[in-house]
């Protein structure tokens, strides 16, 4: 559940949507390879199946709250109803299914998602959880739950996760959810600038905020968009933080709430 704004130019469109496509390529060329859907990944109680279930189940709801904001409606109240165990309860419901079935159905959905997207002005508002979005948000957004928890499949599996350059658009979320992270936690949003660093897979430095900015946040992407993605604790990577707020956010990190 998101509540924040991202803007993106036109010119960002094919790029971004262009990552969506390839992150969830990747990561269906891991689990058709994985005969067991039945193993248990980092996150308690969801398997592979799970997982995979969860981005089925996410597409197929954004594609109503695009096409049917309307009847979308009745989506919501059901998560305001279910609370914490919404999305385990859809999770589970499509893990029952054989994995042949969800397979197909994952690969269809986030097919049709793409083209729906693709078709969609890019500044057009549509409903979702605790907020509107567009789809200059939303593209970035399904990008970072396919490789979230697409991450929690190759640590299933055993596999490295291979950084690519995908990965900025998720530490570009990473870096707007500051305000968010510290939100989650009843605290607020620090004013002083914060400059974020991060080594990108080529070598390349990718970077946010002011140069002379005292709060500073420096490392790898990699390190970076796990740690925003709550896959890892910043104390199991390599990221460093000068500055007490940039240390504190670090701690509390994350991109969703």
């Amino acid at each position: 559940m998101l509540n924040y704004n991202l803007a993106v130019s036109d010119a960002d469109d094919a790029d971004v949507l262009s990552a969506l496509v390839a992150e969830g390529d990747e990561l269906d060329a891991l689990v058709r390879a994985v005969d067991d859907w039945s193993l248990p990944t980092p996150a308690a109680g969801w398997t592979v199946a799970h997982q995979i279930a969860h981005l089925a189940w996410s597409d197929a709801n954004v594609l109503s709250a695009l096409r049917t904001p309307e009847a979308f409606g009745a989506e919501l109240a059901r998560a305001e109803a279910e609370g914490g165990g919404y999305a385990d309860k859809a999770a589970a419901e499509g893990a029952a299914k054989p994995r042949s079935v969800l397979l197909e159905e994952w690969r269809a959905g986030r097919t049709e998602l793409a083209a729906a997207l693709r078709a969609t002005p890019w500044d057009h508002p549509f409903p979702w959880y605790m907020s509107k979005v567009t789809p200059a948000l939303m593209v970035p957004l399904r990008l970072m739950e396919t490789w979230a928890h697409g991450q929690d499949a190759f640590d299933a599996v055993g596999v490295a996760h291979r950084p690519t350059d995908r990965l900025q658009h998720v530490a570009s979320l990473g870096v707007l959810g500051r305000a968010l992270s510290f939100a989650a936690v009843g605290l607020p949003e620090p004013a002083e600038p914060f400059r974020v660093e991060l080594t990108a897979p080529d070598g390349r430095i990718w970077v946010w905020g002011p140069e002379a900015a005292a709060q500073r946040v420096q490392g790898s992407a990699m390190d970076f968009c796990l740690c925003v993605t709550r896959r890892r604790p910043s104390s199991e990577t390599a990221l460093t933080a000068t500055g007490e707020d940039a240390r504190k956010w670090l701690e509390v990190a994350r991109v969703f709430l």
